[in-house]
């Protein structure tokens, strides 16, 4: 019996099949086969379940060989690999959920299981707590405290997924129910429009000339593992992955007044409604009312002033239209009152990738190759940039291998005349501050990403000592992801950032915010710090391939919450005035 299945689905499966056989000490071309399966299948524009019902179609992607092409096909046409079933009797069911946990790789998940017992986050808890995994190889007190903090973030932030994760998946959403009949504007709301970084729930808008049927698309679509509740205005589903999403209907005449209300934040809305009373008005989900001292005018036939648009409600306040992105309560009202709202940074504005990786270190891509995919997003320059040598995990170069590559570099870019391609490095901060490179040796690069790497659970002052000190060396251009954060997986540093940001002005060194929805670091709140302090800032997707430069529209995302323009971003100026900005003394 075929099975409807999306391409996130399928990449889900390859993904299990990777985890697994990562546990069980599998064969490790198998498991980046599988790997690259799934990146394929996740970032695939067209139906990957469409294509297997044509032979020969799967396997013409690059990516997908042919015994992947065929377990796609029989998931398709049976609902289940038995490859897969097969090795998901060999494991625990609990242990997967494990891989999760910052700190914990398969490899010591599988020591963990093998020789401690451990079966599921419970039980690592329970054993964590008794002390009886310090008898395993390997097992010291530090390394295990570092587990069991990892544990609590991750609880912490249960049930609340990333941006990166959200937003696609709310995108497919919104384009399904715009192809159903008699729809007329659909959107996503809450902290998912605002851009936050995490989001517990996403929220879909529908105006509609049939409701019912917009709700039964709704509960019908692929993916759905659980509807909630279902009635005339209000569907909640949850997915297969796990993620809850409810879609309201409501009435096209007051989408605007609902768009707002729902896109939030509370705080946002509390001030906006305060505003309202004011002048008289009452404002809610359906629009901006007379304010005649009853509650719910909408239900007592009373016409709102204004409620088709955000645009109109705002004007009727006296405001200029809020982006979504600065909905949080930090000023933004009293801004959008003197109409001095600046104009935020858009995706079409970068015009450069300053932080991207080849073959050389961890990457996937040629230097032609990345850059021919820098060239094909419009971009001027491209920065090759792989790991220095202290990173030995991402094959970092040695010296020796540094200055083959850096001529290597400078061959390609002395054929290309449509792009500018920088030869640097992402050079590792070590721990006491010092480069990973001699200064003989960084004066041969374009450009110097210097980033932390290691040693990212450092006391405060020594990570701000340490970082202050990469931020004043002469070679030094950009910090790359200052605090070296994975959300919802690891803290990383936690320096004093209004001292960091003063030396970064201090020597004019722009600071990264690093575009992967893994990082997104430097955070929202940090950019708008480090703009008061009069600090640049370089977008970056930290490219290991070529779908990674996908990823910048996060870090738009995050910039804008961040209050920033395109002036204030190195990535978004001419070739010009970039290049004299690098090559400065």
């Amino acid at each position: 019996m075929a099975t409807m299945a999306t391409n996130s689905d399928l990449a889900h499966l390859f993904e299990e099949f990777t985890a697994i056989l990562e546990i069980l000490g599998a064969n490790k071309f198998k498991v980046l086969a599988f790997q690259k399966v799934a990146r394929t299948l996740d970032s695939l524009a067209d139906d990957a379940a469409e294509l297997a019902r044509t032979p020969g179609a799967l396997e013409a992607i690059d990516g997908i060989g042919a015994s992947s092409a065929a377990k796609i096909r029989e998931f398709v046409e049976r609902g289940n690999i038995a490859e897969l079933d097969e090795l998901r009797a060999k494991v625990p069911p609990g242990l997967l959920g494990l891989l999760g946990i910052s700190g914990l790789g398969p490899k010591t998940i599988k020591l963990f299981w093998e020789q401690g017992g451990v079966t599921d986050k419970a039980s690592l808890k329970t054993k964590l707590a008794t002390g009886e995994l310090l008898q395993l190889a390997g097992m010291g007190e530090k390394k295990l405290k570092g587990i069991e903090e990892s544990i609590a973030l991750s609880e912490q932030s249960a049930g609340r997924i990333r941006l990166g994760a959200a937003l696609p998946l709310a995108e497919r959403v919104v384009a399904m129910m715009l192809a159903v009949k008699g729809v007329r504007r659909v959107a996503y709301a809450g902290s998912l429009r605002r851009g936050k970084e995490t989001i517990g729930d996403v929220d879909i808008l529908c105006a509609s000339d049939d409701p019912a049927a917009a709700h039964a698309a709704f509960r019908d679509q692929p993916g759905v593992a659980k509807v909630l509740v279902s009635g005339d205005t209000k569907t909640s589903i949850v997915t297969n992955d796990g993620v809850q999403i409810d879609l309201r209907t409501l009435p096209d005449a007051s989408f605007g007044a609902a768009l707002m209300y729902f896109t939030g934040s509370k705080e946002h809305n509390v001030k906006l409604r305060e505003r309202a009373i004011a002048q008289g008005y009452r404002l809610n989900e359906y629009g901006l009312f007379p304010d005649d001292g009853d509650a719910a005018p909408q239900h007592r036939g009373v016409q709102p002033i204004v409620a088709g648009t955000e645009e109109d409600v705002f004007a009727k306040l006296g405001l200029a239209w809020v982006p979504p992105e600065l909905r949080e309560d930090r000023g933004e009202i009293l801004v959008a009152e003197k109409k001095a709202i600046p104009t935020l940074i858009e995706l079409s504005d970068l015009k450069a990738e300053l932080h991207a990786h080849t073959r050389a270190s961890d990457g996937s891509m040629t230097i032609e190759g990345l850059v021919d995919a820098a060239k094909g997003k419009g971009f001027h320059t491209i920065a090759v940039t792989d790991h220095s040598k202290s990173s030995v995990q991402a094959n970092g170069l040695s010296p020796e291998r540094l200055r083959a590559h850096v001529g290597a570099i400078h061959a390609i870019a002395a054929k290309r005349s449509d792009i500018i391609v920088l030869a640097g490095s992402e050079v590792d901060i070590l721990a006491d501050g010092r480069l990973d490179y001699d200064d003989e040796l960084l004066a041969l690069l374009d450009l110097v990403v210097a980033s932390p790497h290691n040693s990212l659970k450092q006391e405060g002052d020594v990570a701000t000592k340490r970082l202050i000190k990469a931020i004043e060396h002469p070679a030094v251009r950009i910090l790359g992801h200052p605090t070296g954060r994975i959300i919802n997986g690891r803290t990383g540093l936690e320096p004093d950032l209004r001292r960091v940001f003063a030396a970064a002005k201090a020597n004019n060194v722009a600071l990264e915010l690093n575009a992967n929805p893994l990082r997104l670091d430097l955070r929202d709140t940090h950019i708008k710090a480090a703009l008061d302090a009069g600090c640049l800032i370089s977008i970056n997707c930290d490219t290991h391939e070529r779908s990674n430069l996908d990823l910048a529209r996060y870090g738009i995302l995050t910039a804008r919450r961040g209050w920033l323009t395109a002036e204030q971003c190195i990535n978004c100026w001419d070739a010009k005035r970039l290049l004299a900005w690098l090559k400065r003394k």
